[in-house]
């Protein structure tokens, strides 16, 4: 029994770390009211959706529920775990286990997704003199991304999901990125990560995680 009731609104750019936050509320079975804008051609926001988010950046995911408003994936997450999760399935209570969930949430974007992205804004931001060079900056660039997934797949080793038998936060958080880095093939040439592969396939078929692809209409 969820601990007050929800009133979220979701904010929600297509192709973005939104669907996290989409899927976490159908795995808790909660409402709420989507507000979403697929990108501008220029693959950005449109103005016009920015300017319906209700915080100083304009960034998606945010939410609204009541009069709190939050951005950032992770601090939305433990957000919702902290007011809707009372049993602590996503969020554990057990300080070892709940550490653990934090360690990835915070992984997620601040290890896996900064060095995936060292390598997408290169592409996009090199001037065109010194493109020459992109490949051996992406070969170099490349050696963290291997030394993220290579712990990521030791620690799938056995398991389904990252921390517990079941799905917590920390799988729903670095589902995004991960499925991001391999869709834009950031630093991951030559990589063979069978466990990080089965997992992001068994998270992406959760039926909770189907609904927030369908209601949002979210794909990479």
């Amino acid at each position: 029994m969820a601990s007050k009731e929800s009133d979220i609104t979701l904010y929600f750019l297509g192709a973005s770390r939104a669907i996290r936050i989409a899927w976490l509320l159908e795995e808790l079975s909660l409402p709420y009211e989507l507000v979403s804008s697929p990108r501008a051609s220029n693959g950005l926001a449109p103005p016009e959706f920015k300017a319906k988010i209700p915080t100083k950046l304009g960034k998606s995911p945010a939410i609204k529920d009541g009069n709190i408003v939050i951005q950032e994936s992770a601090a939305i997450a433990e957000y919702i775990c902290e007011t809707y999760d009372p049993s602590g399935r996503f969020l554990p209570k057990e300080p070892a286990a709940r550490a653990k969930v934090r360690e990835w949430m915070s992984a997620a974007e601040g290890t896996f997704m900064i060095h995936g992205l060292a390598i997408l804004y290169a592409r996009w931001r090199l001037p065109e003199p010194a493109r020459e060079y992109l490949p051996e900056m992406e070969k170099g660039l490349s050696t963290n991304v291997h030394n993220d997934f290579s712990w990521l797949e030791s620690e799938l080793e056995g398991k389904e999901y990252l921390v517990g038998d079941d799905v917590t936060a920390a799988d729903i958080l670095m589902g995004f990125n991960t499925e991001f880095i391999f869709a834009r093939n950031l630093g991951t040439e030559g990589g063979d990560w069978p466990n990080v592969k089965k997992w992001l396939s068994r998270n992406q078929q959760r039926e909770a995680y189907k609904k927030a692809v369908e209601k949002s209409g979210y794909s990479l």
